[in-house]
């Protein structure tokens, strides 16, 4: 079954919007790497600060080629790296950020009733 990987990210208050369109900017960078199953950005409702980024993979493995990846470290660099040289300063839009493993133990999909139409 499917690997899970989450990174909670701490986004203080005033920075939702710049991390979402940070997010959005680079959609669709991690659609091909080998083994990647599904992305998605979950922003909070309930008043807490974390927002989760949640990826499925096929296995560990392929999760780790992924951040071993150029592509990665592309997407990852920090805010210093991301500006030309006298260019403007963008800072970070979390505060805290840590890595969520998981192993799919079991899933469900929706049965043809319960799909509309």
């Amino acid at each position: 079954m499917s690997v899970v990987r989450i990174n909670a990210i701490t986004v203080p208050e005033g920075a939702d919007e710049e991390l979402a369109r940070r997010f959005a900017a680079r959609a669709g960078a991690v659609d091909q790497a080998a083994g990647f199953e599904g992305f998605e950005l979950l922003r909070p409702t309930d008043g807490r600060r974390t927002w989760l980024v949640v990826t499925r993979w096929r296995d560990a493995a392929s999760f780790e080629a992924w951040v071993a990846s150029p592509a990665f470290a592309h997407g990852h660099r920090g805010p210093e790296q991301d500006r030309p040289s006298g260019g403007d300063h963008h800072p970070p839009v979390a505060t805290a950020s840590e890595l969520w493993s998981f192993d799919v133990a079991l899933a469900a999909k929706p049965t043809l009733r319960d799909q509309p139409g």
